[in-house]
């Protein structure tokens, strides 16, 4: 099967790399990416459609047709932010963008970056792992023929991938060499590249487990091997 894919956020870490590895992966038969801002890369397989008010895609609503799987990677971080202000972008953009995709493509499977520590009960003390525990389950509970809750706690950028952010950029630096140590020792490691590969084999695997922690990520990453 080959595979049609929607990316959000691929100006970011976690989305360029999937764009990265699904312009050169064959299971990938074409990628539509949505951003406010160009990613600035030309390929055959590659359509972008620049848009910059993602809480109404009136206007993109017939581009979004006849899609196999969306990867939605777009999102902030918590810091900075009220509950309010993080609730908006996190779970409102999110679940308007997945409720258009149930009406122009019914059978797409929903590939929802989340990550390590979200609140599954919502009722935590840490705001931001809430707020990801509602978008998370209601993502779920939408109808979607399968929907995939990715969990990366620490991701080692690869391929030149970097961080939209000065301080992550300076951290994943430091960090860079201990990153095998740190694969063996902790079971919380991942990279882009692992991530990117375990999103897009996914779609052919099918799996009945919703929630994908490291571990399950880099398992998934290893089907290619």
């Amino acid at each position: 099967m080959k595979i049609k894919a929607i990316i959000t956020g691929s100006t970011g870490m976690v989305g360029k790399g999937l764009l990265l590895e699904c312009l050169n992966n064959e299971k990938v038969e074409s990628v539509l990416i949505i951003n406010r801002k160009t990613v600035g890369i030309a390929h055959n397989k590659l359509t972008e459609v620049l848009h910059q008010n993602m809480y109404d895609l009136t206007d993109i609503q017939d581009q979004l047709s006849d899609y196999d799987v969306c990867y939605f990677c777009l999102g902030v971080s918590a810091m900075g932010l009220s509950e309010k202000e993080y609730e908006k972008i996190t779970y409102d953009l999110t679940l308007n963008f997945a409720n258009t995709l149930l009406v122009t493509s019914p059978n797409i499977t929903f590939c929802y970056v989340s990550g390590a520590g979200t609140d599954s009960t919502e009722k935590g003390n840490v705001m931001w792992a809430r707020v990801k525990g509602k978008t998370e389950n209601d993502l779920l509970s939408l109808g979607f023929k399968k929907a995939y809750m990715f969990r990366p706690g620490y991701i080692q950028p690869m391929n030149g991938i970097k961080s939209k952010t000065a301080v992550y950029n300076f951290i994943y630096t430091l960090i860079s060499p201990f990153y095998f140590l740190m694969k063996k020792l902790t079971k919380y490691v991942t990279s882009t590249k692992q991530m990117s590969t375990a999103m897009i084999n996914i779609v052919d695997a099918q799996p009945d487990i919703n929630i994908l922690e490291s571990k399950d990520i880099n398992h998934f990453a290893d089907k290619d091997s």
